[in-house]
């Protein structure tokens, strides 16, 4: 997970891309706004992030989905990450 703005740092809801690669990222920038999380995939980890009235936004899928079974690494080099 790359973390943009910690928790504590956000008074209010917190905006969550789950599972984004390439452009259907920047798409999905467009239309939602920069995320505060990026979770490269839905696993156990990334649902423990959420808090009661997040948004969060799946690539594939949504939340009813089953978490992963391992978690995923919390950063992969790219542009998508640049503007980390």
């Amino acid at each position: 997970m790359t973390v943009i703005a910690k928790r504590h740092d956000r008074p209010g809801p917190c905006l969550h891309f789950v599972g984004f690669r390439g452009e259907e990222f920047w798409s999905a920038v467009k239309i939602w706004g920069q995320p505060h999380f990026i979770h490269i995939g839905w696993d156990r980890r990334a649902a423990q992030d959420m808090a009661p009235g997040d948004l969060v936004v799946f690539a594939k899928g949504d939340w009813t989905q089953a978490p992963a079974r391992g978690n995923f690494p919390d950063l992969l080099p790219g542009p998508v990450f640049a503007f980390c």
